[in-house]
């Protein structure tokens, strides 16, 4: 099946950590021939587009722009966009991230606010201090929306599988009482913006990767048809107890035809 688009997961899809995989270097070539349009999705909101696009090209030579690349950093920042007609200007935010998140959040006209602001989002921060947990917290109690950018609980490094971004807002979740707003994989809400960037329809692309809790399922949350490679963490036989199956699955991309 040919599709018009395709949105592309990166660790497990396009490289393993610091381990390349050939198919994938061939795969996005092939997309770049045929004028394929794709866009990566990650759910790493630490780092900015242009960090994610030097990594791939100097340690994987996968060469795209940094308008090829989507996380939930750029996707919360639309979405606050969008309850506001479009204009998040004059707009406020306390957020708890590093760069690559609060850049996302400045570039598009908001204003930090660590008092009373009208939005809290919680994201992977390195640096998190009981005082940030304590700003947020008073401030979600005092009528802030609370966002969290995705809900990985670990990461994996090469030290093991340490806190991520779902462990930090869970802090906040228990003593605020509050769940928060996800935006990252596998929610909606990343996948709907996405496609608004794209400028396509959610019958015209494929969500491509190798995790079938985050990546898949965000294809499946949005109504987007899924490819699931087998080079990263699911596998054949526990993606077989699922309920609903991914709409396409390979062993490599190599095996894909465009």
């Amino acid at each position: 099946m040919s599709y018009s688009g395709y949105l592309i997961d990166l660790d497990g899809t396009m490289y393993r950590g610091k381990e390349r995989i050939p198919a994938a270097k061939d795969f996005i070539e092939r997309l770049q021939a045929k004028h394929i349009p794709f866009m990566f999705l990650t759910n790493n909101t630490t780092q900015a587009p242009e960090t994610v696009c030097r990594n791939l090209a100097d340690n994987h030579d996968i060469h795209a722009t940094p308008d090829q690349v989507y996380s939930p950093a750029l996707a919360t920042a639309a979405w606050i966009q969008s309850q506001h007609g479009g204009d998040a200007h004059g707009h406020s935010v306390y957020a708890i991230g590093e760069l690559g998140l609060k850049q996302a959040l400045l570039d598009v006209g908001l204003k930090f606010n660590e008092f009373d602001p009208e939005y809290v989002v919680v994201g992977l921060d390195y640096d998190v201090t009981y005082h940030k947990f304590e700003l947020a917290t008073l401030a979600i109690q005092r009528g802030a929306r609370f966002i969290g950018t995705n809900e990985d609980t670990n990461l994996p490094n090469e030290r093991g599988h340490v806190p991520g971004a779902g462990s930090v807002i869970a802090l906040v979740e228990r003593a605020t009482q509050q769940r928060a707003t996800y935006i990252g994989k596998p929610q909606a809400i990343i996948m709907d913006q996405a496609l608004r960037k794209m400028g396509l329809g959610r019958d015209q692309v494929v969500m491509v990767g190798d995790n079938y809790h985050t990546d898949i399922m965000a294809g499946i949350n949005a109504g987007i048809d899924t490819l699931l490679v087998y080079t990263g963490i699911s596998t054949p036989a526990a993606v077989a107890k699922e309920a609903v199956p991914p709409t396409h699955e390979v062993a490599s991309l190599s095996d894909w035809v465009l």
